[in-house]
């Protein structure tokens, strides 16, 4: 792979602040790289009204009513940082006594959707406490395309499925506490390197095609709509030579009409690019509402706030979009209850302080309480833990050599064993990797209330430990044959918005190798000593072949980034106190060369970078499976103290398929159409009367004269904006055919076959032997005679046991939707079952490789194979 060195500071957003912070507003640029034949940004016009699905009636009832009492001004008001928005997907971010989850890399090695769901419950209860209205998460996009990507870690793993499932639970358990979730970010937002749009250089496109969206990018989306998410998030990046925030088709035809998204989409921060453009192509909301130009002392500038009222009052913005915007973001507070009994804001990510500015960016401020330090921890870390622990994952375990003894001699190597002895929250946003990785770096991130770091609970738990806290290994005494070694080792990353040890974001620059010469330190480790065992901290995965074979090398487990619980969750696991019941949310390759070159991290400077996927579906497994690739460790492994063997598989029909799925619904008259389009008057944009404005700050209002004139021009009617090509002010009576409510044509989600299965633990009882819990993991292969080109199995779903000791099983329940067994035909432009009464098989298995249970669509017979399709 072709890798970049990037010239700018460690702190600043890469080539893109470099020179934007140099400018007030983003301009439009001409020069990039041609997007290739075949990929469109096609027009889609105008952005439909929200309001006409069924779960969002009530809500949009009292928005519209509260909208319709609006002036311009207020309306305007809303578009641009209304609310607390708070980072980060693992917990709440730059603030006091808060849990630090587990990343949603760990959440999705747990393979347990109750879980994931408590994750959300507790996370959603401490953005609640702080005030805070949204939480910016969860994120499905990095979804995981490129393994260098910097931001995977943010996300469940490299599978659509389980993107979905992952996403959708937390949402719904955040939601549940009333605090609206944002899903992010849409769409292609696969590198950090090149993301943002500048003066001097456009944001790389992501060039995807038709069915390579539906089927993998836009499907974790889809559930979350479907789940009910109040907000989306626009990615900084292009896609198809368009940009996310103003991409018409993607925010118009794919969310709001496509999959009937109901609620807010917002801009990444400062990702705004234009004013009237991106509010016509759909976006409903500026973060923060300025531009990086506010920044500079005395300088201040906006494409929406007094730019919109303009824009309004002169025409170019048709006031029936505005009205739509602000429903939208009323609607949605409406939706979470936070119009009854919703704490305000008790913190400030300005100031650590107990008091600050009470408006923070002001060159002058009158000085109050802006910190409470209101503690909204309660029992989480209980959850946290749980969610560490699950996802560790056992690659290795030769000869049973797990669980170890607490009697056993234990030296200790690597740096990742403890905290930080410079503080756990010393570096800002984790723009390091100094001591124990517990989540990558950037916006993702959340400080630590304390961090529980294995070195301590080791010596907690053994006898005999011994610690060297190097990454370069140390001279030690000739070891007993009894004696074990545990080598920790970590790979890094984040935000392009830091430079970490020469990586900007993505692993650009160490790639898929272990940071500070961790193979080396368990090369020579494994010289000195008999029993070795390797623990990673990872962000994603890392090449092993430099010892994974070794034969001192014993067991090998990775702990993913687990957060403030990093230490019992591990410990318990190593002695026996629990099994380990994590699988991989991703492939381990034997060599970076396995995947194809389009997963490359690209870049052309100074151009518009055009990355185009031309893999299609097959990323990850899919990806290794189609080319015969065998893995060093395949999607969804995970070993276990236990052994688990899996029987009496049936499989019942339960929605009898058609080629495409039934009618969708009628779209109704939404609300919103009831609102006074006419153009309002300038009155409503003037200041108002005695008004004393802060600098710097950004209103909504406008000079008399400017609103005067802007008026003039639009009562005029005779100055037209220069609209996009394919513009048309007119709401489509119906959408697409495979479009519906709140995630696409409901028939989608019909449950087309249920799937049993018994697992048994067949390990013998015994010390070693604890319980263990199980994960059935059930994978579709399409029928040979399909007549689409499909990857050879894809993960449809999962469910997990509880704890089950020796000679204890538990039946677990598959289902696969009519969905599952379709491909997006993009000549259609709607989802297919190829072969309705073709012989799709469901397989089973505890990995992607280790599927030995097949289950036929076509006879409804289920048997047990000695080999599995891959």
């Amino acid at each position: 792979m072709v890798m970049l060195s990037m010239g700018c500071p460690s702190g600043l957003r890469s080539l893109s602040l470099c020179f934007l912070t140099c400018t007030a507003s983003a301009s439009v640029l001409y020069i990039r790289d041609p997007v290739p034949d075949g990929y469109v940004a096609a027009p889609y016009y105008p952005a439909p009204y929200g309001g006409w699905a069924d779960g969002w009636a009530e809500s949009y009832g009292k928005a519209v009513e509260l909208v319709s009492r609006m002036t311009l001004a207020e309306k305007v008001n809303i578009t641009a940082g209304t609310g607390l928005f708070m980072d980060g997907p693992l917990g709440v971010r730059t603030t006091d006594n808060n849990t630090a989850f587990p990343a949603g890399i760990t959440t999705g090695a747990t393979f347990n959707k109750e879980l994931i769901y408590q994750r959300g419950v507790a996370m959603g209860e401490e953005f609640r406490g702080k005030g805070a209205n949204f939480y910016l998460g969860p994120s499905v996009g990095a979804l995981g395309r490129k393994p260098r990507g910097g931001r995977n870690w943010e996300g469940f793993g490299s599978d659509p499925v389980l993107q979905g499932f992952a996403a959708a639970e937390t949402i719904r358990g955040v939601q549940d506490q009333g605090v609206i979730a944002t899903i992010k970010h849409l769409i292609g937002n696969e590198q950090e390197l090149y993301r943002m749009y500048n003066p001097l250089q456009q944001a790389y496109s992501s060039n995807i095609d038709d069915r390579t969206m539906h089927e993998i990018y836009l499907w974790p989306f889809a559930e979350g709509v479907r789940a009910g998410v109040g907000s989306i998030m626009a990615s900084y990046n292009a896609i198809n030579g368009s940009a996310a925030s103003q991409n018409s088709y993607i925010l118009n035809g794919l969310l709001k009409d496509e999959l009937g998204f109901q609620g807010l989409v917002m801009t990444d921060w400062l990702g705004q690019i234009s004013g009237v453009a991106s509010a016509l192509a759909g976006l409903d909301m500026s973060m923060p509402g300025d531009t990086v130009g506010n920044s500079i002392p005395l300088i201040g500038y906006s494409n929406w706030m007094y730019e919109l009222t303009r824009s309004v009052l002169n025409g170019s913005v048709p006031v029936d979009r505005l009205n739509d915007m602000a429903t939208r973001v009323v609607a949605a507070w409406y939706q979470l209850g936070q119009d009854k009994d919703y704490p305000p804001p008790n913190f400030s990510v300005n100031t650590a302080d107990s008091e600050g500015p009470l408006y923070p960016g002001a060159l002058f401020s009158p000085v109050g309480v802006v910190n409470e330090y209101v503690n909204v921890q309660a029992d989480h870390k209980v959850v946290a833990k749980q969610v560490a622990q699950e996802a560790v994952t056992l690659l290795k375990n030769n000869g049973s050599f797990l669980p170890l003894s607490t009697s056993s001699p234990l030296f200790v190597f690597g740096t990742d064993a403890r905290a930080d002895p410079k503080g756990v929250n010393s570096c800002v946003d984790k723009s390091c990797n100094r001591g124990l990785l517990g989540m990558g770096w950037g916006s993702g991130s959340a400080n630590y209330p304390y961090l529980d770091d294995p070195i301590s609970s080791l010596k907690r738990k053994a006898a005999n430990v011994t610690y060297y806290a190097t990454d370069s290994f140390p001279s030690v005494p000739t070891p007993d044959s009894d004696d074990v070694a545990i080598v920790f080792i970590s790979s890094d990353s984040g935000e392009n918005s830091y430079t970490v040890e020469n990586n900007h974001g993505d692993r650009d620059a160490d790639g898929l190798k272990a940071w500070h010469n961790g193979d080396e330190l368990v090369q020579k480790a494994a010289a000195k000593y008999s029993n070795v065992v390797v623990v990673v901290h990872t962000v994603g995965p890392i090449i092993m072949e430099p010892w994974i074979d070794l034969p001192s090398v014993k067991a090998v487990l990775v702990a993913h980034l687990p957060g403030q619980e990093a230490g019992d969750s591990l410990t318990e696991i190593l002695f026996g106190e629990a099994s380990p019941s994590g699988h991989l949310p991703y492939s381990i390759p034997v060599s970076e060369d396995d995947y194809p070159e389009s997963l490359d991290l690209v870049a052309t400077p100074l151009s518009q970078t055009q990355d185009t996927y031309s893999e299609g579906l097959y990323i990850d497994y899919r990806h290794l499976n189609k080319a015969g690739i065998k893995p060093r460790f395949a999607f969804g492994h995970g070993l276990s103290y236990a052994q688990f063997a899996f029987s009496n598989a049936t499989i019942t029909r339960v929605t009898q398929l058609s080629e495409v799925p039934p009618a969708r619904p009628p779209k109704p008259t939404s609300p919103v159409a009831s609102l006074n389009a006419s153009l309002p008057a300038a009155s409503e944009a003037y200041y108002p009367d005695g008004f004393s404005s802060i600098w710097r700050y950004l209103y909504p209002w406008l000079p008399r004269g400017d609103a005067n004139k802007a008026y003039a021009i639009g009562a005029a009617g005779e100055r037209k904006y220069p609209y996009p090509e394919g513009y048309s002010p007119t709401q489509r009576a119906q959408g697409p055919p495979a479009g519906g409510p709140s995630g696409g044509n409901p028939a989608l989600w019909d449950v087309a076959y249920q799937v049993s299965v018994t697992v048994t633990n067949t390990a013998a009882a015994g010390p070693r032997s604890p319980a263990g819990k199980a994960v059935a993991q059930a994978y579709v292969q399409f029928p040979p005679d399909a007549g689409f080109d499909t990857p050879v199995v894809q993960l449809r779903d999962f469910a997990k046991s509880a704890a089950l000791a020796p000679g204890q099983s538990a039946v677990l329940s598959l289902s696969l939707t009519r969905k599952d067994v379709s491909v997006w035909d993009a000549q259609r432009q709607d989802w297919v079952v190829p072969r309705p009464r073709g012989r799709y098989v469901v397989w089973v298995g505890g990995a992607s490789d280790g599927l030995r249970v097949a289950c036929y669509a076509d006879t409804l017979v289920c048997e047990e194979r000695g080999e599995g399709p891959v």
